[in-house]
């Protein structure tokens, strides 16, 4: 695929200092209540994976609190492991990293460290993935053995110098679900590297071939240099600064305060509409003297799920969008071809689909679009909240919300009216998420009430009619 000219947003650079989709929701209401904020420089904070909620530093005469600046100054790493969500070290000086069987990271420690007695030598291990709270996504994420050493010690020369930033991430966890690729890796980086405007080498652990070629577009924009695949790579790497892990504070959501004002969402689907060639970026508006017909209709689209939470009757509903006003259409992702499909989304002007990863692809849509989310039964409005709705509200498009009745789920096939699962869906969640998922997610299929959606088919309609860009 032939890039268009690489897009940069207008910042300036900056130092760094500081499953399933639902399978986590509950450990993330829980830790979103944590408020601490913890800075720790010099290594290590000793958590392990199977507590990750403890931000504690042991404490030696080697570890201490210090500020950013003495970290730098004496050649430790600067670690946050305050947060629920992700551990990064932004480390500075003489940092040589090792891939193959080793994956392993050490900082030279500078002479005058190395002089002041007591050996100077620490090691711990992190996870470079940003989703440490959800233990099935970091059992498929390879640690990584960081080690802060004398020159003498460290047995490590240089194989390949590097003048710029290395950024070490995953690509492991979830990775191969639409949702968690854009919410746990290519926004995370995007948000990450921005301020370096390419002057970035990326070492990827837990490297897929399949990944790489699916998403290639946006590491070749974002980095002037080729993909390292750590794993496989036994050359010692050597960098001035190395920055490990990368800075997520939501899903599919850039935090535009300190320390993230480098970048907004907005600039990420920027990145997207340039890395695809994706033409649109308004939604439809009505011509002053337009006549009514299949050109001039503003474009709906239906998310088609070859698999669980299906539209059963889309051809009803694509009968309904159409006698609304709309030219209606349905299309199945592609899971290798993103481009093709995000034409296909940002060729509309309202994309509707059940809850599932499939609705990442509102990223594709213009400006002043709209998003229908379909939520199917079992109490799954907190997720679908915080997954797609305020995403897509941070995005500046129209959100609209259908929560299907009973009548409309095809649950009712397999259960009886007064099961549990219609009765008392919190009983469920309580058993699990993998039975929760099973039963909400995997069996449940949607029919809907043609003359019950129209109305909000209508909303949409008139969202595009009446919509002000901002």
């Amino acid at each position: 695929m032939k890039l268009a000219k690489k897009f940069r947003p207008p910042v300036e650079p900056r130092s760094f200092g500081t499953g399933l989709i639902v399978g986590c929701f509950l450990v993330s209401m829980t830790y979103f209540m944590l408020s601490r904020k913890q800075i720790v420089s010099c290594l290590p904070s000793l958590l392990t994976d199977a507590d990750p909620t403890n931000s504690a530093v042991q404490s030696s005469e080697e570890f201490h609190f210090s500020d950013g600046e003495e970290a730098i100054e004496t050649g430790k790493p600067m670690c946050d492991r305050s947060s629920f969500r992700v551990d990064i070290c932004d480390m500075e000086g003489d940092v040589r990293i090792v891939g193959s069987n080793l994956s392993s990271v050490t900082l030279i420690a500078p002479p005058a460290t190395a002089s002041g007695g007591g050996g100077g030598n620490s090691s711990w291990q992190m996870k470079p993935y940003p989703r440490k709270y959800d233990f099935s996504a970091m059992a498929k994420v390879r640690p990584l053995n960081f080690s802060s050493r004398r020159e003498e010690e460290a047995a490590l020369r240089c194989a390949v110098n590097h003048s710029v930033v290395g950024v070490l991430f995953s690509t492991g966890g979830h990775c191969g679900n639409c949702f968690h690729d854009y919410a746990d890796v290519l926004i995370p980086l995007f948000q990450t590297v921005s301020p370096l405007k390419g002057r970035v080498q990326f070492i990827i652990s837990d490297y897929q071939g399949w990944w790489m070629h699916k998403y290639r577009p946006y590491l070749t924009n974002l980095s002037d240099y080729d993909v390292i695949d750590f794993n496989s790579d036994d050359r010692v790497h050597c960098f001035r600064r190395l920055i490990v892990g990368l800075r997520a504070e939501r899903d599919l959501i850039i935090d535009p305060s300190p320390p993230s004002h480098c970048c907004s969402i907005s600039h990420f689907v920027e990145l997207t509409r340039t890395v695809y060639s994706l033409g649109r970026d308004r939604a439809w508006r009505r011509a002053a003297t337009a006549v009514a017909s299949a050109t001039t209709r503003p474009r709906l689209v239906f998310i088609a799920r070859g698999g669980t939470r299906r539209f059963v009757n889309m051809e009803e509903l694509m009968a309904a969008a159409e006698d609304v006003g709309f030219e209606a259409v349905a299309s199945e992702p592609d899971f290798y071809d993103v481009a093709q499909f995000g034409r296909v989304v940002n060729s509309a002007d309202v994309m509707v689909g059940v809850h599932g990863a499939g609705l990442t692809n509102f990223l594709f849509l213009p400006a002043g679009a709209v998003l229908i989310q379909v939520v199917p039964l079992g109490n799954l409005e907190w997720i679908s909240q915080h997954f797609y709705a305020e995403p897509a509200m941070a995005r500046n498009l129209r959100y609209l919300q259908y929560n299907i009745t009973q009548e409309e789920s095809t649950l009712m096939d397999l259960y009886p009216r007064d099961h549990e699962v219609f009765k008392d869906p919190d009983a469920i969640h309580k058993q699990g998420w993998f039975k929760l998922g099973d039963i909400y997610l995997k069996q449940q299929n949607v029919r809907l009430d043609v003359q019950r959606f129209r109305p909000t088919l209508e909303k949409a309609m008139d969202l595009l009619h009446q919509r002000n860009l901002h």
